[in-house]
Parts: structure tokens; C-alpha cells; sequence
């Protein structure tokens, strides 16, 4: 392909996406996702925040030492530090970017910065010189694009192209622009840019035009799209990659032969880890990856499918790597088997991790009569974080009836002793928790639980997500619970949880107004 016939994808999910509420990830579940992000053939993919704290410093840094085929990419603010730690956090990259931004709209210069425009413009540009003595890669983001002037617009943009930025991000961060709208700003801005650089969007999903606003761009000039996976996102999320992609291949008639990188194939496993890791589900009517996208229950719509597929369905389930259920392997299957049905399904695994895998598909195989690629997709996918496990499930007993007083006696290890203890609850899972509770000596505050069945079948795995705020913090951690059992799923979770919040003590510190564009 082209680079004159390219659009290029700008993924966001380890930052934007990570900014939607509840879907914080820990350093190695971002590293699994920025490889499979490769996988996918995403071009730029923004690792994070390098100034927001520690951990982001840190999971940028380590993104950069697995990636080498996409180009690596922190957000700064205008400010020298943040581009200073940004540069630092991408010192290993094989190919890096650094992306600073400012606000350029009148609301947001007058009572957020409380700057005048030329401070900004001159703000801007310093940005800009001080990130290319890091890189040759600098985009420069227009915050509030959208409801910016666009004669102030033309301006900044003039002064950071001569400064060196290469890359020029239009966001609609409050997604308040409808289509036409948006692809007329576009078209301005790329007439008066012309070659100078490539013009990106970034486009929010306030109003659920974040799709629309970024495709209306693309036609009207844009060479780039920012967007997530599952749309993930602040407030209503961002424009969702996988329904930008799709839309521009299934009609690539209206976009005179311009396409993306994206491996289409990787689309479904990339949406599945997102969800697995995040706990964040899309909804069932959700386009492309929601599990009703190429679902028929309509007798008209099953007689036109098993005459010409075409009739209702515009795109193929394989197109975007979505195979029927499956029974693929058993109690009987062998390592060599396994290990390859998981390549297949697009997961490389250590040696050391693959034992792992594999004994828990061993030992779910002899519960589970039909295991079935989904079930083996989120036995791994619950494999990779690599948290230290300060606590330990060792056994859970419940007793409840309805007329009696539901409890729980709960086994957990800590420091190589093991320790049990029983509790009562207004329910089985509220007395679980109290348990658990008691033993660590840490009080959980339950805000969000989550349960729904992986696959198919009344032996079907039950994945439990729990949110949990610990000990009075401001924030709350995730936890993920896998098992037949979904009691025991739900004590996996809260524990998983637990070490979570465990891990992060002494917490990093978080700078304000870093949410970006």
C-alpha cells in the first residue's frame, strides 16, 4: 500500500481508553494489549501519560522495549516536564512519538488556562522545539478543537509546523460536533495545511457521532484517526477502531482507495482481550464485536442468510477473525494440541507460561464436558496479570437456604500460613466478601459486580468482575474471577482485587488536569 493511499490508526486505549471509569490496567495487562495492538497492525499506538505517575512512566517504558513494529507514543502537555518525562519514558523505542497538546478553544483558554491566545501560540510552539530535541516524530494536539475559532486554528497550526510538528490532531473532545461539521473544519484545515503535515481526529462520542465525525474527516483530508478499542473512553468513550475500519473496508467505494494497515483478522481477539482485561463488556448490539453483530433470530432474515448471506449480512464474522463455537480440544488433548489451537487464536506464550495455561485447561477439562475457543481465550487472557499474590484462595464453603442465614468459611494464604476463618452476610457473595475482609484485615467497599457466562452450556465458565474501593481510598481497583463455580469466580475476583490494591502501595502520585484531549 501507498503511503499516499494510507490512513493511518492511532490507537488510544492504554491512555483515553484506560481514562474510562473502572477500566484502569496494571503494567503487564497493558503490555499484552500493546502487543496484541501490533498484532492488529495499528500504526501509532499511545502507551500513556509519562507524567501522570510512576506507573504509567513505567509501563511506557516497557512497551517500548516489546513493541518494534508500531511506533510508540506518550502524551504531554505543553509543559517541559511532561515532554521531558515523555522523552525519557521513550528513550528504548524502536520508532517513538511524542504528542503534546493545548487548549485552544475560547472557553477553555479563558477559564482552564486563563491564557490569551498568543500565550497559547507561544506555549505551543516551545512545546513543540523542546519535544523535537527527543524525536523527529512531535504531534501537536488542538484541545477543544471542535469548538475552536478556525482562523485561530490556521494560526497555531502555522506556528507549530514551523516549530517541527509533522503530525496535526483536530479533537473534538467534547463531542460536539455533528458530521458535516466536522469533515467541512477538515477540509479547511487540510486546504490550508496542503503538504506541511498529516492531519489527524480525534473525536469523542458525546452525541454517538464519533464514528461518523471521524469517517466525514477521513473523506474531507484526514490521513489519521485516533480511536480505541470497544470505543473505549472518557464519558460516552471515543470513536470505536474496530467500526472506523470495518466502515472504511466494507465501503470502499466513498473512499477512493484509501485504507489502513489493520490486520481485519486480529479485530474480534483484540476486542476480547480489551474486555477481558478491562472488565468492561460491549453491549450485545455493539457493531462489529457485539455478540449479536451476525446474529439472526428474524425467520425472514435466517431464510435470506442460508439462501445468499449477502441478503443481510454486508460483512463476513470471519472477516474480522469470529469463528462459530467450537469444540477444539478435551480431557484427552496433549500439550502440542493446545499450544496450537492458542497460536491460532493469536496468543504467544512463554515456555513457562504456556505450563501454566495448560494446567488449568487440564484441570477445567476434566469438569467441563465441551471446551470451546472463548472458554480457552479468557483461561489465558485471566493469566496475565502479573500480580504478586500477597493473598491466596485455598478453599471457600458456603451455606445458605431460604430461610436461613447465608455464611461462608474461607481458607486464604498469606506469608506461607493458612488461615481460615467463617462470617455471615446478607447474602452468600456479601458473606464471602466480609470473610475475606476479617482474614486480610483490609475493609472493601463493593462498587460495581459482574457475572456472566464465557461460552455455552450450563457447565459454562462464569467470569465475575468485581470494582472495589479498599480502605477508604479515592480509588477503586478491579478484579477478575474465572471458575464453573460462580461463588468461587466471585471469591477469585474480590481477592484479585485485594492484591490489586496491594500492589500499588505506596500509591504513585496523580497530577491534575492530565486527561488530555
Amino acid at each position: 500500500m501507498s503511503d499516499k493511499k494510507r490512513v493511518y490508526i492511532f490507537d488510544t486505549t492504554l491512555r483515553d481508553g484506560e481514562q474510562s471509569p473502572g477500566a484502569s490496567m496494571n503494567t503487564e495487562e497493558k503490555i499484552k494489549i500493546a502487543t496484541q495492538l501490533q498484532r492488529l497492525g495499528v500504526d501509532i499506538i499511545e502507551a500513556g501519560f509519562a507524567a501522570a505517575s510512576p506507573g504509567d512512566f513505567d509501563a511506557i517504558r516497557r512497551i517500548c522495549e516489546v513493541v518494534d513494529k508500531s511506533t510508540v507514543c506518550s502524551l504531554a502537555r505543553a509543559v517541559d516536564k511532561d515532554i521531558i518525562q515523555a522523552g525519557e519514558s521513550l528513550m528504548e523505542a524502536k520508532q517513538k512519538r511524542i504528542h503534546t497538546f493545548i487548549a485552544t478553544s475560547p472557553i477553555h483558554m479563558k477559564y482552564k488556562l486563563k491564557m490569551s491566545p498568543d500565550e497559547v501560540v507561544r506555549r505551543a510552539v516551545s512545546a513543540v522545539k523542546l519535544a523535537k530535541t527527543f524525536t523527529e516524530d512531535v504531534e501537536f494536539s488542538c484541545e477543544d478543537a471542535g469548538r475552536s475559532e478556525i482562523e485561530f486554528l490556521k494560526e497555531i497550526l502555522d506556528a507549530v509546523i514551523e516549530a517541527g510538528a509533522t503530525t496535526l490532531n483536530i479533537p473534538d473532545t467534547v463531542g460536539y460536533r455533528l458530521p458535516q461539521e466536522m469533515g467541512e473544519m477538515i477540509r479547511k484545515l487540510h486546504a490550508h495545511v496542503g503538504q506541511r503535515a498529516i492531519i489527524s481526529v480525534h473525536c469523542h462520542n458525546d452525541l454517538g457521532l464519533a464514528v461518523a465525525n471521524s469517517l466525514f474527516s477521513v473523506m474531507a483530508g484526514a490521513r489519521q484517526v485516533e480511536c480505541t478499542i470497544n470505543g473505549l473512553g472518557e464519558r460516552a468513550g471515543n470513536a470505536a477502531l474496530e467500526e472506523v475500519v470495518m466502515a472504511m473496508k466494507t465501503r470502499a467505494d466513498v473512499f477512493n482507495g484509501y485504507e489502513t494497515n489493520i490486520n481485519t483478522k486480529e479485530i474480534y481477539p483484540s476486542s476480547r482481550l480489551v474486555s477481558a482485561i478491562t472488565g468492561i463488556e460491549p453491549q450485545p448490539n455493539k457493531a462489529i464485536v457485539g455478540k449479536n453483530a451476525f446474529a439472526h433470530e428474524s425467520g425472514i432474515h435466517q431464510d435470506g442468510i442460508l439462501k445468499c448471506q449477502e441478503t443481510y449480512e454486508i460483512m463476513h464474522a470471519e472477516d474480522i477473525g469470529l469463528e462459530k463455537n467450537r469444540l477444539v480440544l478435551g480431557k484427552h488433548s496433549g500439550r502440542h494440541a493446545f499450544k496450537e489451537r492458542i497460536e491460532e487464536l493469536g496468543f504467544d506464550l512463554s515456555p513457562e507460561d504456556l505450563q501454566k495455561a495448560f494446567e488449568r485447561f487440564k484441570v477445567l477439562a476434566d469438569k467441563k464436558k465441551e471446551i470451546f475457543d472463548d472458554d480457552i481465550r479468557m483461561l489465558i487472557a485471566s493469566e496475565i496479570t502479573n500480580i504478586p499474590q500477597a493473598f491466596e484462595l485455598v478453599g471457600l464453603q458456603i451455606a445458605d437456604c431460604s430461610s436461613g442465614v447465608p455464611s461462608a468459611a474461607v481458607t486464604i494464604r498469606h506469608d506461607g500460613e493458612e488461615i481460615t476463618d467463617a462470617g455471615i452476610g446478607d447474602g452468600t457473595i456479601d458473606a464471602i466478601f466480609k470473610t475475606i475482609d476479617r482474614i486480610s484485615g483490609h475493609h472493601g467497599l463493593l462498587k460495581d459486580y459482574r457475572v456472566e457466562a464465557v461460552s455455552q452450556g450450563k457447565d459454562a465458565l462464569a467470569k465475575v468482575v468485581v470494582n472495589v474501593k479498599f480502605d477508604d481510598e479515592s480509588s477503586a481497583v478491579i478484579g477478575h474471577g474465572l471458575s464453573i463455580d460462580t461463588m468461587l469466580a466471585s471469591a477469585k475476583a474480590y481477592i484479585g482485587a485485594l492484591n490489586s490494591y496491594l500492589s500499588m502501595l505506596p500509591s504513585g502520585c496523580q497530577i491534575d488536569n492530565c486527561e488530555g484531549v
